[in-house]
């Protein structure tokens, strides 16, 4: 058990595998976690079909603990009862387009229709008023609507809070806290730490061949804020300029935690799992077993059409963002193994082919600075293809000669953290 309460800000796109990561969060001790901020954005579908599958997963949990107090069960989501978290709008598309990259792999809705399948689930049609600036009536029992759009929600939250005791959970694009950054950068800065689940390193990607979703939705925003983690953000920003560049000479670095899909993809729920722990909740009418047992079946079902035809094994969900809230839950376990040092990671924006790609100088010789009388030596983030101007950076001589805090960790047991 932690030893103090981890507050965290949330940011997510509201499809099969976020529904599960925020459940559990929201399923946590108090004693653990505060969940201050669900910050909604865009994903494989419009950010207003994302926001209705949050607030409908809210009505199901209230649902689901008026059915077990009527049923005399324990109510469970203590930290939702302990911290009533805001809930916020956040873009509705990437930094540089105004298409979505969307795959649609867990159908129109995000959640397998599950809207239609179970309407008695779906909140009423008027679910979004709470959301408008002249409603003031609004009440839930369980979260607060923000009218406020998500990243300035992000930048409050940092504001009104000291320094290093907010840590955001980023299961989604990261085009709400690229926004945050470029409006107020010493702001931003104050967070403890940013656990990003996105990215591939040595695996292929999951939407193209080299790039993993959240990363390929928004490529400049992931370059963004990937940029905050290097001693000089010039060299390492994407070439579009849709957002202004950083002031220099910050006050301090990002620590940014990576959870790629080198990490994520091993730790899966198989049907086989899932259908015996939920069939009794089921039989005795659990609304929260209907709901996702819904969506989770249907997923179950696309994975199992997607295999080859000698594959005959269980059909196994990747856990991708439950691992980032598991991280944060249990980050003190001394079984988390960082990279030895920290990996200087840059992302594709514009590529054709490599859109989203996360790119690591895999070269064999160690980074030096220049020497102050050297104008044509390459930083020690800078390599060909970068952006930025040398004149513009400062000096920097006693830096170290790693920059970006986008850590893999190396679980060599999974089981552990299944």
């Amino acid at each position: 058990m932690l030893n103090a309460v981890i507050r965290v800000l949330s940011l997510f796109l509201i499809d099969v595998d976020d529904v599960l990561a925020i459940i559990q969060a929201l399923s946590s001790s108090p004693e653990d976690l505060e969940v201050l901020l669900l910050s909604v954005t865009y994903g494989n579908v419009p950010v207003t079909s994302c926001l209705r599958n949050v607030v409908a997963l809210f009505h199901v949990l209230e649902k689901e603990m008026a059915w077990r107090e009527a049923n005399g069960k324990h109510l469970g989501f203590d930290a939702l009862k302990a911290f009533k978290p805001l809930v916020a709008v956040g873009a509705t598309h990437p930094l540089e387009e105004d298409e979505l990259a969307a795959d649609h792999f867990h159908g129109a809705d995000d959640l397998h229709g599950v809207h239609t399948e179970h309407p008695h689930l779906t909140p009423a049609e008027n679910w979004d008023a709470a959301f408008d600036e002249d409603q003031q009536n609004f009440s839930s029992s369980l979260f607060i609507p923000s009218r406020e759009p998500a990243h300035k929600e992000i930048l409050r939250l940092l504001r009104d809070n000291p320094p290093n005791s907010i840590t955001i959970a980023a299961i989604g694009p990261l085009t709400n806290l690229a926004l945050a950054a470029a409006e107020d950068v010493d702001t931003f800065l104050r967070v403890k730490e940013v656990v990003v689940m996105g990215g591939t390193i040595d695996l292929p990607g999951n939407i193209t061949p080299t790039a993993e979703f959240n990363t390929y939705a928004d490529p400049a925003a992931t370059a963004r804020v990937f940029a905050l983690t290097s001693p000089s953000p010039q060299f390492t920003m994407p070439l579009a300029a849709s957002l202004p560049p950083y002031p220099n000479n910050l006050k301090g670095k990002l620590k940014l935690t990576l959870f790629p899909l080198d990490i994520t993809t091993s730790h899966r729920l198989f049907r086989r799992d899932f259908t015996e722990r939920i069939s009794p909740l089921l039989a005795s009418g659990s609304p929260l077993a209907q709901w996702t047992g819904h969506f989770m079946s249907k997923t179950f079902d696309k994975i199992d059409s997607m295999k080859g035809p000698n594959n005959n094994s269980d059909a196994g969900l990747q856990l991708h963002d439950p691992m980032t809230i598991w991280y944060i839950l249990t980050k003190e376990d001394t079984r988390w193994k960082s990279t030895p040092v920290p990996e200087d990671i840059r992302v594709e924006a514009p590529g054709q082919w490599t859109r989203g790609m996360h790119v690591v100088d895999r070269r064999d010789f160690r980074k030096t600075m220049p020497k102050a009388d050297d104008p044509d030596g390459l930083a020690m983030d800078e390599m060909l293809g970068d952006n930025g101007d040398e004149d513009d950076e400062d000096d920097e001589d006693d830096e170290d000669d790693e920059d970006d805090e986008g850590n893999d960790f190396d679980n060599d047991d999974e089981s552990e953290y299944e």
